[in-house]
């Protein structure tokens, strides 16, 4: 291995427990918890080693909010491999979506809540964000109904989960109706 390799390599893990640090912090602490100092002082470096990998918070948002979407993507196909028709693939979906809001409230805020300066719903939109809504609409495109256009009812029942998912956090909806609101989502939603 060359030295420029290996400086590549540690590089890349710094910056893998920058953003692994930062996203503990704000699971633990919240997002206002997060500062550059509080994080050079956790990974033990100096704030400037920190600025040479992100300009500032907004950027390691960004990185929690790429690496959350890539694991929401993943829970989501994950939910829906195993279930057996359109309907138990959507109420799978919708689910396992709750569920990763729930478990991961800071990475959940820093995909759709934050700005973490990434582009949405747009050319340059980064891959891992793609991927998410692709996730959905794999499920969600077949049981769109016909004439309807799978992106656009891919939005709106993600909309309606994401109000589902903020709506609880918040403790604006009693939490012990999810399923309830689950099955009603999917029955009035999803045409199957």
């Amino acid at each position: 291995m060359s030295v420029q390799e290996r400086k590549q390599r540690e590089r890349a893990e710094r910056e893998r427990l920058i953003v692994a640090t930062a996203r503990e912090l704000a699971e633990q602490q919240g997002w206002d918890a997060v500062t550059t100092r509080r994080l050079a002082e956790r990974i033990e470096y100096s704030q400037p080693v920190l600025y040479s990998h992100f300009r500032g918070k907004r950027e390691i948002i960004g990185a929690v909010a790429l690496q959350g979407a890539t694991e929401l993507a993943g829970a989501l196909r994950a939910a829906t491999v195993t279930a057996d028709g359109p309907r138990a693939r959507v109420a799978a979906l919708a689910r396992a979506y709750l569920d990763f809001a729930a478990r991961n409230p800071a990475v959940y805020d820093a995909i759709f809540q934050l700005d973490g300066g990434l582009a949405y719903a747009q050319e340059d939109t980064p891959e891992p964000l793609k991927g998410a809504f692709a996730a959905l609409q794999e499920s969600l495109g077949e049981v769109a109904g016909n004439g309807v256009h799978a992106g656009l009812f891919t939005e709106t029942f993600w909309a309606a989960l994401h109000g589902l998912a903020t709506l609880t956090r918040a403790r604006r909806l009693p939490p012990e109706y999810i399923e309830q609101r689950v099955e009603l989502l999917v029955d009035r939603l999803a045409l199957v």
